[in-house]
């Protein structure tokens, strides 16, 4: 389903506008351009000298160095963002880019998932609750259709790793992926980029910031168009279709107006919108061996063959507002924020083609118990969020912030089950059965935060934080006249209410032991809201598992201590962060995925413990090579003795299992019946103990410009994809890297790139209730670039 022909006309119009701009900028601004857009400016080298340059943050909610805030902080911005992000690549550019971040989907550009210090959520339905709270320019983004919306225009993007209770509140146990966009200003500056690429992938984007009326209004338009065409063939007993699968386009763009009437008085109103269409993520049946780890000769990455459907749409929008009032002593800051949208996605869940209970050759590539084939879409959300805060202004002694954050949510989810093999013809197109599920969420939260100089060198600091969470649920299940014989239970609706108080705080203290080596030591408690889960496609025959397939969550807690050191040396051209962190958390909310089933289940565990430590560096030996480096260890524990899940599905009637499961097994698996096992001790899921990345820039001054080479380089290692531990559903370690060489001066860029240049192909993630189903990463893509800023 394509974008209109009108909107697409106006974002290609936009992007060739920018350029154009560019192009006439007359030519004294040539010989001495103004500053660039942050975003656009090369991250690591202060150009003035051979040194470092500074990096601001606002993981404190203030302008701050990164050196100087008492946090395990990482940022990506500048040069860094700008290769990752080639090739069209989605927000899950971002996994192992800083230490202990991951982030994985299997909706694809959809419903990102975000994982910090190996905590993180598999849950795949449309209400999942994150212990990775995902902020955009001050606003919480809560529902996963709204945490992938684009990264373009941005000033920087922070991961802050740890709680962060206090100053963000609720669902930030395990951290924070922060976007701050460039913001419009009192100059003419701007930028233009397109790329082309392999699958004639086409990547545009732009932004022009100016002034309306000089020192009072100002405005500033960015726009990201994105296209590629499919390169999957299906390939089923009837014959080839060819590209047909993971092709999308997708726009979005974004608008800003800061009206500043006086020096101490300004708003700054923002309206966003993303629209996406494409092709759901790609599921593949029986890649897996039982006994074996890792890829068989099923998969081919080009190649599949499926029966059932499959799409992906999205559209969301939002509009904000940010009122800061500066009284002298204090700054008075309100944030009101409304965001709505919709999004659906249908998928072949079992990743192949008929069943085996047809003839033979009607169904592959392998053994397909019965054809799995799901639809799970937002027909409504809406988010409203405002926060009140105050903040002191000045460097005293004693400096403070304090304030009331307000959260709404209305949800609505359809989830629907298609049976191919049933008529294709009726009413609903195959779809035989219907769960609508509602949702009402609030939440608001009190809080404040004081620092203390008691000298100098010496500081402290601590904050408290009070949080209310409520939720009321509604799920209704229908049928349709092809409902399965063998799912012929009582239909029926459930409601669930969950709430949960909390007070979340955290103390630190910082010392500066030189002017370039600053010490910290930090005790903090974090608090995820209780949650609910009832996607009930496939319950059991009785109105009693009705009720039970309605899973609830109680609160978790984090208990997290960690200190660190940041330094920097060889007089500012290096520079060296580390820390170590131990953390318990109680209570902890999990979910048991897939299964017998295609279903989430929501526990909670005793406890889950995790220690490790992360690492920053960069450096600057010569002018023209920078180098940076991160690392970070993580392991992580469930510790429940008697918390038990159900493993992988049953392979047919004679109930044996598709996978070696390696856990305890406390229910022995039965025709239709997954094992049931102990998983006390194992990993959480998606959570691999080392993460590292590296990058090198070497450029050789040329003409008025510069000729340089660029690489960069993620590496994780094993995880697992569930709960259990087994042989097959896990992935060993996985190794990406890009490369880009170009030219550039102070206003034009032409270049070339790869992403994945060694085409490493490792599953990332599987599906475990009928068959040996996985999903891979992306593949090796190459392009050129050209762009211009003024």
């Amino acid at each position: 389903m394509p974008i209109s022909t009108r909107r697409l006309a106006r974002s290609l119009a936009g992007s060739a506008s920018l350029i154009a701009l560019a192009l006439i900028a007359t030519p004294a601004a040539a010989a001495d351009p103004a500053p660039a857009a942050p975003a656009q400016a090369a991250p690591q080298v202060d150009e003035n000298d051979d040194g470092l340059a500074t990096i601001t943050v606002t993981a404190q909610r203030r302008e701050e160095k990164l050196q100087d805030v008492p946090l395990s902080v990482s940022v990506v911005r500048g040069e860094l963002l700008d290769n990752i992000a080639a090739g069209g690549q989605d927000i899950r550019f971002l996994s192992g880019r800083v230490p202990s971040l991951l982030i994985e989907s299997s909706f694809g550009r959809t419903f990102p998932r975000f994982y910090i210090r190996g905590l993180g959520n598999t849950d795949f339905d449309f209400n999942a609750s994150q212990p990775v709270s995902l902020v955009y320019d001050d606003v919480v983004l809560e529902n996963p259709i709204l945490k992938g919306f684009p990264v373009f225009d941005l000033e920087r993007v922070e991961v802050l790793r740890g709680p962060q209770g206090t100053l963000f509140g609720r669902n930030t146990p395990a951290g924070i992926v922060k976007f701050d966009s460039v913001k419009p200003s009192n100059t003419l500056n701007g930028y233009g980029r397109v790329s082309y690429g392999s699958f004639n992938n086409v990547n545009a984007q732009g932004a022009i910031g100016a002034p309306i009326v000089d020192d009072t209004v100002s405005v500033r338009i960015s726009a990201l168009y994105q296209r590629q065409d499919g390169y999957v063939d299906n390939v089923v007993p009837a014959g080839t279709t060819r590209n047909r699968f993971e092709g999308f386009e997708e726009f979005a763009g974004r608008a800003q107006i800061l009206i500043k009437p006086t020096d101490q008085f300004d708003v700054l109103l923002t309206g966003q919108l993303r629209t996406l269409r494409g092709t759901a993520r790609l599921f593949r049946a029986n890649v897996f061996t039982k006994g074996q780890t890792g890829l068989n000769a099923n998969f081919v990455r080009d190649r599949v063959s499926i029966d059932g459907q499959n799409e992906q749409k999205v559209d969301t929008q939002n509009l904000s507002a940010r009122v800061t009032y500066d009284t002298g002593p204090v700054s008075l800051i309100s944030v009101t924020s409304y965001w709505s949208g919709d999004a659906t996605s249908v998928g072949d869940v079992d990743g192949g083609f008929g069943a085996n209970f047809l003839p033979a050759g009607l169904f592959g590539p392998g053994n397909i118990p019965f054809t799995a084939e799901t639809r799970d879409s937002v027909p409504r959300l809406r988010q409203f969020t405002q926060e009140f805060r105050l903040a002191s202004n000045g460097d005293n002694a004693l400096s403070y912030q304090a304030g009331f954050f307000y959260f709404s949510e209305q949800l609505r989810i359809l989830s629907e089950n298609y049976s191919t093999l049933g008529d294709p013809n009726n009413a609903r197109g195959g779809v035989n059965i219907i769960v609508d599920q509602d949702q009402d969420s609030k939440a608001y939260g009190v809080f404040g935060s004081l620092t203390y100089k008691l000298t100098d060198q010496l500081s402290v600091t601590g904050g408290v934080r009070y949080n209310n969470d409520d939720r009321d649920y509604f799920v209704a299940r229908t049928r349709d006249t092809q409902f399965p014989n063998f799912l012929q239970d009582p239909l029926g609706t459930v409601r669930r209410s969950v709430n949960g108080e909390n007070v979340t705080w955290d103390a630190t203290v910082n010392y500066k032991a030189t002017d370039d080596i600053n010490l910290y030591a930090r005790a903090a408690k974090g608090y995820r809201a209780p949650s609910i889960q009832g996607r009930i496609l496939f319950p059991a025959n009785t109105a009693q598992t009705l009720q039970d397939g309605v899973t609830t969550a109680a609160s978790e807690t984090i208990q997290s201590w960690e200190a660190g050191i940041k330094s920097t040396f060889l007089d500012g051209r290096g520079r060296l962060n580390l820390n170590g962190f131990y953390y318990d958390l109680d209570n902890a909310q999990l979910t048991a995925v897939g299964g017998g089933v295609n279903s989430n289940r929501l526990l909670n565990a005793d406890n889950v413990r995790g220690y490790g430590f992360e690492a920053d560096a960069e450096l600057r030996p010569i002018p023209n090579l920078t180098l940076t480096a991160g690392l970070s260890y993580n392991h992580t524990e469930i510790r429940d003795r008697n918390l038990t899940t159900a493993a992988c599905g049953v392979q047919g009637f004679d109930g044996v299992a598709l996978c070696t499961v390696r856990d305890p097994i406390v229910v022995p698996t039965a025709p239709f019946t997954s094992a049931i096992v102990n998983i006390n001790g194992n990993s959480l899921p998606q959570s691999p103990r080392w993460i590292a990345n590296w990058t090198a820039r070497y450029s050789v001054p040329l003409g008025s410009g510069e000729l340089y080479a660029y690489t960069d380089w993620a590496y994780r290692s094993k995880i697992n994809f569930f709960l259990y531990d087994s042989v097959e559903f896990q992935s060993t370690h996985l190794l990406e890297g890009g490369l880009r060489i170009g030219y550039k001066t102070g206003r034009y860029e032409l270049s070339a790139f790869a992403r994945n240049i060694t085409n490493t192909t490792q599953a990332v993630g599987g599906i475990d209730f009928n068959n040996l189903t996985g999903f891979v990463n992306e593949p090796r893509v190459f392009g050129g670039e050209f762009g211009v800023k003024f």
